[in-house]
């Protein structure tokens, strides 16, 4: 992971922001369960595919899931300016919550549920990853948020899209919906902090400058389009 903009200290204060994550027999646990049992009759769709896909924060192609809702094609040799202002913001959205997974150490649907995620070799670390609030989710969303300042006319789009990258996370059975929906507070938390960061907002611009220019994406929208319908699994 690249190191982020922010400092990597954990910020107390966001253990104040972010509240527990539902009782036991509470109306808010039954809805987690609720989504994680919807979410496993997806195995083997294709939105269960889009969530593996999403699942990825460091391959080659991480940055390029936003790239048909952007409109542009976004990755390392298209955009180099813009993939790397959000690979290194993979540290500062994905850390924005991790004083609130130590605090809560919240067990994984995998764990509890015993069926497995999108990603079973992961499951090892991910047992000793507190689930709640989910980081991915909170990178999905941040991702999408600078995005939408990049490119407004499609600000909508990208939001959507970003909120379903997060909902992947559920989608796999790594993530409570819970902890997808807090991850997206964490990540606005994050985004006020960087933009008061000169390295952040100079990079911003310069990435501003170069999706102007940019291709459009290579990417199957059409396909990913049908993956993100509400039949197929995604959020509302």
């Amino acid at each position: 992971m690249e190191k982020g903009y922010l400092d990597p200290a954990p910020v107390p204060a966001m253990l104040g922001l972010t509240p527990p994550p539902p009782a036991s027999g509470s109306p808010a646990e039954a809805r987690d369960i609720e989504g994680a049992r919807t979410a496993l009759a997806l195995r083997g769709t294709p939105r269960w595919s889009l969530a593996t896909s999403d699942a990825d924060l460091f391959g080659p192609g991480a940055t390029g899931a936003l790239s048909c809702a952007a409109g542009i094609d976004i990755g390392r040799a298209s955009t180099p300016l813009l993939d790397r202002l959000l690979r290194r913001t993979i540290a500062d959205f994905g850390l924005s919550g991790s004083v609130a997974k130590r605090t809560y150490a919240r067990p994984r649907p995998f764990m509890v549920n015993e069926q497995p995620s999108c990603t079973p070799d992961w499951e090892p670390m991910l047992r000793r990853d507190g689930s709640y609030p989910s980081g991915h989710s909170a990178i999905g969303f941040g991702w999408s948020m600078i995005l939408a300042e990049l490119l407004p006319d499609r600000a909508a789009l990208l939001i959507a899209r970003g909120r379903a990258f997060g909902d992947s996370r559920r989608i796999c059975n790594a993530h409570w919906l819970s902890d997808v929906e807090e991850g997206r507070v964490t990540a606005t938390v994050a985004l006020a902090r960087l933009h008061a960061d000169p390295a952040f907002t100079a990079d911003l611009a310069a990435a501003r400058v170069e999706a102007r220019s940019a291709k459009p994406p290579v990417r199957d929208c059409a396909v990913e389009a049908a993956a993100l319908e509400p039949a197929n699994g995604a959020s509302k």
